[in-house]
């Protein structure tokens, strides 16, 4: 009986906790503080821990911090460049080196596998995760990362958990409360139009409907996009003609990474990984609503509202379906190549563009 009382007292304290200090402010729009103590002692920590790394880890084992730099430094320039920027003449032997160039940076480095894969980081964020340019971890770094382990798994996760239990068993309530909030953002979508946005985390959908209700579509094959990048739209949704709401999202890997490699990890067990990260933290841009322009179809206007999209999330903007994660090449990719060289050899006009 006594072990029964002591763990119904706890679980009571716990519980009066989160009403007190999350639940309730929230709900009254009240902000103790407690967020925006706990994000600052959390960048100076992360900062911190760079520090020491940066300055125990030998000089010439650090590589460029930069996330973006790949491996290969790919020639951008078309085919007519490449191939000497000549059209109309006759085929040559040293053609096949630059398309066996264009295969070889395929394979290396192909622009669509590494978007499913986690965003490299620029510096160690105390979690398990951590990439090839730090390797230095000191007794001080290694207490902190133990003392970080504690708090994810015996505070943040119980908390996290609390939330969620609390949140769908209020899921119904809140959701009709939600949608009778005033409009406090601009360019926010109404009633009527279609919201598009780039897909990196099932958590999209969360983040969005705090700010009102839809009517979500799924897809069976639906796949995230890791947070550097936007890939191309299906056309479906630019077909009806209607008004189109582009949002941009864009997390913030320091503090936690969101993308969802859904042929890496579970449910189960990207959930677990999101319920003891430091935190997500995301910027999300509701952008001006965009209509269908005269003589523009589908595939054009969906083309322009992702390029809105990924210049205001800082996106790399990449003309390739995502499915192309667990599916082939089309035929009709390569033989839009293979049409574009023949057209140079026999000198019927410039390569085609789409």
């Amino acid at each position: 009986m006594e072990g029964a009382e002591l763990a119904g007292k706890i679980l009571s304290t716990w519980l009066t906790l989160v009403l007190g200090f999350i639940l309730l402010p929230s709900a009254f729009g009240v902000s103790l503080g407690i967020s925006e103590m706990y994000m600052k002692i959390l960048v100076k920590t992360l900062e911190w821990a760079t520090i020491r790394i940066e300055k125990g880890a030998p000089k010439e084992s650090v590589l460029k911090n930069s996330a973006s730099l790949g491996i290969i430094q790919r020639d951008e320039s078309p085919m007519e460049k490449g191939l000497s920027g000549l059209r109309g003449r006759d085929f040559e032997l040293s053609d096949v080196f630059y398309f066996s160039k264009k295969g070889l940076e395929a394979i290396v480095e192909d622009e669509v596998t590494q978007r499913f894969s986690s965003e490299e980081l620029v510096s160690w964020n105390l979690l398990t995760r951590t990439n090839v340019n730090f390797h230095y971890v000191s007794p001080r770094l290694t207490l902190v990362w133990v003392l970080g382990v504690v708090v994810r798994y015996c505070v943040l996760l119980p908390l996290r958990v609390t939330l969620a239990f609390i949140g769908i068993s209020l899921l119904v309530i809140g959701t009709t409360l939600v949608g009778q909030l005033p409009d406090s953002r601009q360019y926010r979508p109404q009633k009527g139009g279609i919201c598009v946005a780039n897909h990196t985390s099932p958590i999209d959908v969360l983040i969005l409907t705090t700010d009102g209700c839809y009517a979500m579509v799924g897809q069976v094959h639906g796949t995230c996009i890791n947070n550097t990048s936007v890939m191309m739209f299906k056309k479906g949704s630019f077909e009806i003609g209607g008004t189109i709401h582009p949002v941009a999202i864009k997390y913030n890997p320091q503090f936690g990474d969101a993308f969802w490699n859904s042929s890496k990890y579970n449910m189960v067990s990207y959930l677990l990984r999101m319920m003891t990260s430091w935190a997500i933290v995301c910027d999300v841009w509701y952008m001006p609503p965009m209509t269908r322009e005269k003589g523009e179809d589908a595939v054009q206007f969906a083309n322009r509202v992702k390029s809105a999209i990924a210049i205001q999330g800082g996106l790399t903007e990449l003309p390739w379906d995502g499915g192309l994660k667990r599916a082939k090449v089309k035929d009709a990719f390569k033989e839009e190549q293979q049409k574009n060289y023949s057209k140079m050899i026999v000198g019927n006009g410039s390569p085609s563009s789409k």
